[in-house]
């Protein structure tokens, strides 16, 4: 009997950390402030070991496994790009992205420099 309990709660925790995962209803989805990569970062490793470039489609996000694929939306002008997580960040406090230079441009952002955006999971890592 006291092994069922470790058990259950090892069973429960695994079901509630699947259950955010960014498939269905409970896909992770988050609001805040938007910036991108200065060109200082071109041609550097990012966190996950890729090279930054700012042609390709990417992100930095704190938390969200590389590898993930999100939706960011710019509500201002509902423009929107799937960008892939490649490092991590932003750094700079009340940001919850840092797009790159690409990425930003199919926003509207570069003019704006930081913009309020919208996240959503579309792809989880694999």
């Amino acid at each position: 009997m006291t092994f069922l309990l470790p058990f259950r709660c090892l069973l429960l925790v695994g079901g509630l950390l699947l259950a955010g995962c960014g498939t269905g209803r409970n896909a992770f989805t988050q609001s805040g402030q938007a910036s991108y990569y200065a060109d200082k970062f071109k041609g550097k490793k990012t966190a996950s070991g890729s090279t930054y470039r700012p042609s390709k489609r990417t992100a930095a996000h704190n938390t969200l496994p590389f590898g993930t694929i999100v939706r960011v939306t710019n509500p201002r002008n509902h423009q929107s790009v799937k960008v892939k997580i490649t490092d991590r960040g932003p750094h700079a406090k009340g940001r919850v992205i840092d797009l790159s230079r690409k990425a930003a441009r199919k926003i509207g952002l570069v003019q704006a420099g930081v913009a309020p955006v919208q996240l959503k999971v579309v792809r989880a890592a694999r």
